[in-house]
């Protein structure tokens, strides 16, 4: 069982799945007293952050 939990875990961090939470638990870490963003804030600003802009080599 444990063994399911640690894969688990691994597929959500290997596919962006965890985001949120380890958003938060840096927040909690580094910005103590600040209030992290809620969860729908969060994914707005990661969608316009990863496909606003130029995103090609050349």
């Amino acid at each position: 069982m444990a063994f399911l939990k640690q894969f688990w875990a691994l597929v959500r961090q290997l596919s962006g799945d965890d985001a949120y939470e380890r958003y938060v638990r840096h927040h909690a870490c580094c910005h103590p007293g600040e209030a992290p963003m809620d969860r729908k804030t969060f994914v707005k600003q990661e969608q316009e952050r990863k496909w606003h802009g130029v995103k090609r080599c050349c």
